[in-house]
C-alpha cells in the first residue's frame, strides 16, 4: 500500500493531476483511511505507470488512455469469469469441444484477450499436443469453411487465423534441434490460403528435430530461390489442398531444382491425395502421422550413429 506521497515520487506525477485524474476521469479508485486519506494499491501503482507512459510517450489524452485502461480491464474480467467455469468432467472430447467453440466465438468477435486468456488455460489443463491437435487445428478448419461459405468477414479469417499461427509459432520453438538432420523449408505455393496441413507436418518435423523454416501460405517462388541457397536447404515441404494446387506446386518443384537439383521434397495435403497423374509422385507423402514416422525413421534417422546427435552441420 502507498500513500499519494509515495505515488508521486516513484511515477513523477503532481499529486494534483493524480486527483484530477481520479475525480474527473475515475482513473484509479484508491482506497481511504478512516481519516480520508488515499491508499494506492499495488495494482493503482502499475495502472497509473501505464497511464503516464501513454500520456507522456505515445501523446495520448488522459480520457482515451483511461478508456483503453477499462477496455482492457473489462475483457479481461470476462475472460477471468469464462476461465472460472467449471470443465465437464464427462470426456475429454466434450471439453475440447467446449473450448473449441469458446475460442472461436471470441476470435469471431475480435476478443483476442479473452481467446489468448482461454489459449493458455488450455496449455494449462490438457498440454501442448492435445490443445493443438484436439482444440486449435479444429478451429483453423472451422475458420477456412466460414470464410469459404461467406460466414465470416476476410478480416475475421486473417485475424483468427494469425492469432492461432502466433500460437503454434511458440508451441513450434519448444523443441530441440538436432543438427545431423535436414534443414526444412516448409511452403503453400502462390494462391494456397490454407495452411493447417502444412502445420502439422512442420509440427511434426520439429518434433523430431529438424529445423524448420515455416514460410506458410501463398509463398511466391521468387521469394523462396534466394533462401534455399542462404539457409542451406535440404528438404522443401509444399501442402495443398486440390488437385489444381498440386499442378502449381509441381511447378514450383520443376522451377526449384533447376536452381537447386540436390534439394528433396516432401509433398502432401489432400490436392496430392486426389492427384491422378502426379508429376513427381516420388516425393509424395500421404496417410496418417505413423506413416509420416516411418518414412522419417527410414529416410533420415537410420543413416545415423546417435553419436552424430552432437555434431554440427
Amino acid at each position: 500500500m502507498y500513500s499519494i506521497k509515495q505515488v508521486t515520487e516513484m511515477l513523477g506525477i503532481p499529486a494534483v493531476t493524480l486527483r484530477a485524474w481520479e475525480n474527473r476521469y475515475h482513473a484509479v479508485e484508491p482506497l481511504r483511511t478512516d481519516s480520508g486519506y488515499r491508499i494506492y494499491t499495488e495494482e493503482n501503482v502499475e495502472d497509473l505507470r501505464w497511464l503516464k507512459e501513454q500520456v507522456d510517450s505515445n501523446h495520448m489524452s488522459i480520457s482515451h488512455a483511461v478508456r483503453l485502461l477499462k477496455t482492457h480491464k473489462d475483457e479481461q474480467n470476462k475472460a477471468d469469469a469464462i476461465l472460472a467455469e467449471p470443465m465437464p468432467q464427462i470426456g475429454n472430447d466434450d471439453a475440447f469441444r467446449k473450448m473449441e467453440d469458446q475460442i472461436y466465438q471470441s476470435l469471431f468477435q475480435f476478443q483476442g484477450e479473452r481467446a489468448n486468456a482461454l489459449i493458455d488455460f488450455g496449455f494449462t489443463m490438457y498440454g501442448y499436443d492435445a490443445m493443438f491437435y484436439q482444440v486449435l487445428v479444429p478451429i483453423l478448419i472451422r475458420v477456412g469453411d466460414a470464410w469459404e461459405n461467406g460466414r465470416a468477414s476476410v478480416a475475421q479469417e486473417h485475424y483468427m487465423t494469425q492469432l492461432i499461427s502466433q500460437r503454434f509459432y511458440q508451441f513450434f520453438h519448444l523443441f530441440p534441434i538436432y543438427p545431423h538432420l535436414p534443414k526444412v523449408l516448409a511452403m503453400c505455393p502462390e494462391g494456397e490460403h490454407h495452411q493447417v496441413g502444412l502445420m502439422l507436418f512442420s509440427l511434426f518435423l520439429r518434433k523430431n528435430g529438424a529445423e524448420v523454416l515455416y514460410l506458410g501460405a501463398n509463398t511466391p517462388t521468387e521469394g523462396v530461390l534466394p533462401i534455399l541457397k542462404d539457409q542451406k536447404i535440404d528438404l522443401v515441404c509444399i501442402s495443398v489442398t486440390n488437385e489444381e494446387m498440386a499442378k502449381t506446386a509441381d511447378d514450383v518443384v520443376t522451377t526449384i531444382r533447376k536452381h537447386a537439383p540436390n534439394i528433396q521434397f516432401a509433398l502432401g495435403g489432400q490436392g496430392y491425395e486426389k492427384a491422378k497423374k502426379p508429376k513427381y509422385k516420388q516425393w509424395i507423402l500421404t496417410g496418417s502421422a505413423h506413416d509420416w514416422q516411418d518414412w522419417f525413421t527410414e529416410t533420415y534417422m537410420a543413416k545415423f550413429h546417435p553419436r552424430d546427435l552432437f555434431s554440427k552441420r
